[in-house]
């Protein structure tokens, strides 16, 4: 007869086992004085989060102390200088080193870190970095098969003649920056960036122009639960080691949320503000509530509905109605929705 050691420790601790609590990803798994948890692998992928590099709004902040360069005044956020930025010549050496790093960084059977998918946040300053990062992506459309490189020089793999396929790029606005108020954190429109960055795939973008920045910050509250909502659908992909390139503060809002029963060193470490072109690696767990959960797409906040007063015209002969009395005539007043 099997024994049912989840029962047992259930009965036998005084903390209780406190796993599945409610339906988010803030709980813990394992016995609560274990100090482990375990996980189906199937359940597991690596997700590698990565900061841009330098830009030149970070260079611009570090230089005046404080955020307010990054205002738009009087002017159009897109008239700004610092709108959309880009990296420095810094953040490209940045860029640079960590594509070097990773070529020597042995992960799985291989020497080198591969990824089976790179997402990236539309703004410019986080193509640029995939880019320096993970060389030209596999074009939207073609199987890894047709799309093969040379592995990284100097590896054994190259040594062997070995290829592999480059990653597919694809851009996701929930993992964009916390939008609003700064000038740094808006985009150009998508068929812009789209010309500059060829091979990344834009498909799964709704809007052209920049819908979700105002000069009103997007509150903490959003941030984290799109933040949320973008593990979800990370959870949904079929590849198993993912990089994302995103930024600090939706990172900050994303790992905040979590590593309550971490070491205080861990919770810090992951908590902690990422710097420019920082790399920080975790496995993504899913227990399993949410897997068949559908996600909505990301939508701009909608405005407040009005109510128009229009006149409809009834063309009674096409309607054969002849001269039947409508009542209220020919025109009559409905009241609309605005979408």
């Amino acid at each position: 007869m099997s024994t049912n050691f989840i029962a047992m420790k259930r009965a036998s601790s005084s903390g209780g086992l406190n796993a599945m609590v409610d339906d988010g990803f803030e709980y813990s798994l394992g016995p609560p004085e274990s100090g482990f948890s375990l996980f189906l692998a199937e359940r597991t992928k690596k997700v590698h989060f990565i900061r841009h590099a330098e830009g030149f709004h970070n260079v611009a902040t570090k230089e005046t102390g404080d955020n307010h360069c990054l205002l738009r005044g009087g002017k159009p956020a897109a008239a700004h200088p610092l709108y959309d930025s880009r990296l420095t010549g810094k953040g490209i050496d940045q860029s640079e080193a960590l594509k070097d790093y990773l070529t020597k960084r042995p992960s799985g059977s291989r020497s080198f870190t591969a990824f089976d998918l790179v997402v990236v946040s539309p703004l410019t300053r986080t193509c640029e970095t995939a880019l320096h990062v993970f060389g030209q992506p596999r074009a939207p459309g073609i199987p890894a098969f047709m799309s093969k490189v040379d592995a990284p020089v100097g590896s054994p793999e190259y040594a062997a003649g070995i290829q592999v396929a480059p990653p597919r790029f694809l851009v996701r606005e929930e993992c964009r920056e916390r939008w609003g108020h700064y000038v740094c954190d808006g985009r150009r429109p998508i068929r812009e960036i789209a010309e500059e960055f060829p091979n990344f795939d834009f498909s799964e973008i709704n809007h052209d122009d920049d819908v979700f920045y105002s000069d009103e910050r997007e509150t903490d509250e959003h941030c984290c639960d799109r933040a949320v909502k973008f593990l979800e659908w990370l959870n949904k992909r079929p590849e198993k080691c993912i990089a994302v390139v995103t930024h600090s503060s939706f990172l900050r809002h994303l790992f905040g949320q979590f590593g309550e029963t971490l070491h205080n060193d861990d919770m810090d470490d992951l908590q902690r503000l990422a710097g420019n072109c920082e790399l920080r690696s975790i496995v993504l767990c899913s227990h399993g509530n949410k897997d068949g959960k559908s996600i909505d797409p990301l939508m701009p906040k909608s405005k407040a509905p009005s109510t128009v007063r229009m006149g409809t015209v009834f063309n009674k002969e096409a309607m054969g109605l002849g001269d039947l009395d409508m009542g209220i005539g020919m025109e009559q007043l409905v009241e609309i929705e605005e979408e």
